[in-house]
């Protein structure tokens, strides 16, 4: 490089310097645009056109034209299925909705029809269900055949009662009375599986099912709450009076029921009994019959003072 001295005796910067300054003065001229003349409506049109976006689309457009989502969305909902297939197969096996539907299918006519049949049995000739193309007809065309209506309300009922009576002794208490129901509940329970062991152990074949003892256990809650509301209502000498009559009423209703469906055919018809297995029968049905008025008893004794 040259270094050349002025008149003053100072020596001057190189050229290539200056000239590298004012290249680079033009090169950032170029890089950076004045923009202080643009108006502020132009620079908002700007980012308004930036932020929305183009006419024709909507948000999502772009993940659903693309075929890999589509694919995963497929997939997804098949998956979907498929699980909600499984579960209701796995819980129609324990619990049969399906099944659960026909005992729920009464009405008005059919409730007022079978209240007084569990009262006063002792007239009704007729005990046989109805069947359609081998299927029962539902409850609210037969009188004879079982529900599961009558029996849940009858212990919702049972329980309210039960609370009613409670407060009438100045013992009522929300755990007491959650004593009352469990305890309810419970002895119900294991009556039918006694039921269902002592059918298997004597190696009856019988149309009944788990869900028909259950309905079959549950009619004495009607005679419960005669029972309670009467003692409530007149006093501890009508409780008695009323239970004994409801007592022996789910006992006659019991008798002409199970009588069809674990006797043979030979007694449901009214003939001599034989056989050590028809005598076991026999025995087994009077025990279930029986076992009615003994938890009728227990459960309500206690709630008349």
């Amino acid at each position: 490089m040259d270094y050349t001295a002025d008149q003053s005796g100072f020596r001057q910067l190189p050229n290539m310097h200056l000239r590298n300054n004012s290249a680079d003065g033009s090169d950032a001229d170029q890089l950076f645009e004045d923009t202080s003349g643009v108006g502020p409506g132009s620079q908002k049109g700007y980012r308004n056109q930036q932020a929305m976006p183009q006419a024709g689309e909507f948000p999502g457009q772009a993940l659903l034209s693309d075929p890999m989502s589509n694919l995963a969305m497929a997939y997804g909902s098949s998956l979907a299925s498929q699980g909600r297939e499984m579960m209701d197969k796995n819980l129609d096996r324990f619990i049969p909705i399906s099944k659960l539907k026909y005992y729920f299918a009464v009405d008005t006519v059919y409730v007022g029809k079978k209240l007084g049949l569990l009262v006063f049995p002792y007239m009704h000739e007729n005990w046989e269900v109805s069947y359609q193309q081998d299927t029962p007809v539902a409850p609210r065309f037969d009188v004879n055949a079982p529900d599961l209506y009558i029996p849940a309300m009858g212990f919702i009922t049972y329980v309210l009662v039960a609370g009613l009576a409670l407060g009438t002794q100045n013992k009522f208490s929300p755990e007491l009375l959650g004593v009352q129901a469990s305890s309810a509940l419970v002895w119900l329970i294991m009556e039918v599986l006694v039921i269902l062991l002592s059918l298997y152990l004597v190696t009856v074949n019988t149309d009944l099912t788990t869900i028909d003892l259950l309905a079959f256990s549950g009619y004495k809650y009607v005679g419960m709450i005669v029972s309670v509301v009467a003692g409530l209502l007149f006093g501890r000498p009508a409780y008695y009076l009323s239970l004994l009559w409801c007592c022996a009423a789910i006992f006659v209703f019991m008798i002409r029921n199970l009588r069809l469906k674990l006797l043979s055919e030979a007694a449901a018809e009214g003939r001599l009994v034989r056989g050590a297995r028809n005598q076991l029968r026999m025995y087994l049905t009077m025990a279930i019959a029986a076992a009615q008025p003994i938890f009728m008893y227990w459960l309500t004794y206690h709630l008349i003072r």
